[in-house]
């Protein structure tokens, strides 16, 4: 049988995965449930298997017993993340999440069913392997920077020596046709910060704004100053997203608060738009406070780096997507993605590639459905055996080309 038909025949356990994880999402770091049912799915397959110590991170290690040309063994790291979100399922999905305020709204519970799929096809085809794969399932990366802590705890000594080649898997919930994958080399995903920022003033009545120091036409002020600045001193061909996402101020209509608060994301693109965002952001803050009269304390908050994926790994996983499900599955993305990712932090290290394949429904209009994140989403389990294809043939293809070179 082929990879193709063995991960078809791998279609209903690893749905069931999927399905017994959606039921029931975990956040941030510490997924004790998710990491149980992923320990459970690898039960048998004769991996070297270790738990994080920061984290509930799985970390497996195949070692592949097919002989090299060489006394050096290749290593590939392949990854998947575990983690849900704090939203509040709306999908209407029969296995939908039986935890209030918590949803695999971004399709982590398929990466992880997918990873065990490819941890399955490669342990059935061990005697063919010159070399080992490293298995990484990740938790907290949604905002928990998991990457980093697994970085820390060592996944890239699991194997005794750093890997090669490390490859991510992303699913999605819109913008292609189903079964569609999507990739490109350099700069995949854009990197992602944080601002914090209050506004101190002095509180009074809501009828005597002069006997008070307002904070909230000074933060109101600063929302619009932060939008201008990124459209008016950042080239447009290397662009910046600022969205403020918490904005608040006070507790009732007739008392000017003390403070006023927001918070926002920053998304760039080259590591000199981040340098420049990470200066002039608290200054042009501070000084609109300062000239109100009032004071303002602006965190800038570097969170994720931006994806960069290698140019020749990345050639070499379209080439094998395209070799595995035909040329018609793959398109070139023309332009990087605004949303970021913390495998960034592995590619960083190692040289890798990230691919995208939507999961978009059969039928549905990739235009209409609901993006990652949205309490409506909806991933389909089509997906599955696709994406655990080709987590397996990565690593083959991988593995082989160097013992073969």
């Amino acid at each position: 049988m082929s990879l193709r038909d063995d991960s078809a025949a791998l279609a209903d356990d690893i749905t069931q995965l999927r399905h017994r994880l959606h039921q029931e999402p975990e956040v941030g770091l510490d997924l004790p449930r998710t990491q149980e049912k992923v320990l459970e799915a690898l039960e048998g397959l004769g991996l070297e298997i270790t738990t994080g110590t920061e984290t509930t991170s799985v970390t497996a290690v195949l070692r592949g017993t097919a002989s090299t040309a060489t006394a050096e063994r290749t290593t590939v790291l392949l990854r998947g993340d575990m983690d849900a979100l704090p939203v509040q399922e709306k999908s209407g999905v029969p296995y939908a999440s039986r935890i209030d305020g918590r949803m695999h709204a971004c399709g982590h519970d398929l990466h992880t069913a997918m990873l065990v799929g490819g941890a399955k096809l490669l342990a059935a085809r061990r005697e063919q392997l010159p070399g080992d794969v490293v298995f990484m399932f990740q938790p907290g990366e949604e905002g928990f920077d998991g990457a980093g802590v697994m970085l820390r705890e060592g996944v890239l000594d699991a194997a005794g020596r750093r890997p090669d080649a490390a490859y991510g898997l992303h699913v999605m919930s819109s913008m292609a046709e189903g079964g569609t994958f999507l990739s490109r080399a350099g700069a995949t995903m854009s990197s992602s910060d944080g601002l914090v920022v209050t506004v101190h003033g002095a509180g009074g009545h809501g009828s005597a704004p002069h006997a008070a120091k307002d904070p909230v036409p000074v933060v109101a002020e600063i929302v619009s100053a932060l939008q201008a600045m990124v459209t008016r001193q950042f080239d447009v061909f290397d662009p910046v997203v600022l969205t403020v996402g918490v904005l608040r101020a006070g507790t009732t209509r007739n008392v000017i608060p003390e403070t006023a608060h927001l918070e926002a994301t920053i998304r760039s693109f080259s590591p000199a738009a981040k340098r420049r965002l990470k200066a002039s952001i608290p200054a042009l803050v501070e000084s609109i406070a300062t000239a109100h009269g009032l004071w303002a304390t602006a965190d800038y908050v570097e969170e994720y780096p931006l994806t960069v994926t290698d140019p020749a790994e990345a050639e070499f996983a379209q080439r094998t997507v395209r070799e595995l499900f035909g040329q018609q599955r793959h398109h070139e993305l023309p332009n990087p993605l605004a949303g970021s990712e913390d495998f960034s932090r592995i590619l960083q290290e190692v040289p890798g590639s990230f691919l995208f394949l939507s999961a978009v429904p059969a039928g549905a209009d990739p235009a209409q459905s609901a993006y990652n994140h949205s309490p409506y989403a909806v991933f389909d389990d089509a997906a599955l055996p696709d994406g655990a294809a080709t987590y397996a043939r990565l690593a083959i293809d991988r593995l082989s080309a160097t013992a073969n070179h």
